[in-house]
């Protein structure tokens, strides 16, 4: 019998006019959509990248908990920035909550579809 899938909303706009959920649960997994730095309930984007992946980080990780999970269940993340230089000020601050963790990780330099977002957060939990 397969499990059930569940669905959660961060309540970003972007939700229901692209037609994805922040969280897919199914089983044992939970798959975070990528999440920009965006403050959900302001809708205000900070200026700086270390700002901007801190709200990704916070709002990834009140996501994880409303499903069941914590940041130590993440196996895989996938971070896209828009400049090859914030590596280097991005990985301090990802080393916070990653550090001991140490799930499997990809950083592409890619564009992103609004010029404001300077980063942008995808993982995957699991907690078999």
């Amino acid at each position: 019998m397969a499990s059930p899938r569940t669905l959660i909303s961060s309540g970003s706009p972007f939700e229901s006019t692209a037609g994805y959920s922040r969280v897919v649960v199914q089983g044992d997994w939970c798959f975070v959509s990528g999440t920009t730095g965006y403050d959900y309930t302001t809708m205000i984007m900070p200026e700086t990248v270390e700002e901007q992946t801190r709200n990704c980080l916070k709002t990834i990780e009140g996501a994880l908990q409303e499903a069941g999970f914590s940041l130590s269940d993440i196996v895989r993340n996938h971070y896209y920035i828009t400049d090859a230089a914030f590596a280097d000020r991005v990985f301090p601050i990802l080393g916070e909550d990653f550090g001991t963790i140490r799930p499997a990780a990809t950083m592409v330099v890619c564009s992103l579809i609004r010029p404001e977002m300077l980063i942008e957060i995808e993982v995957t939990a699991f907690r078999g």
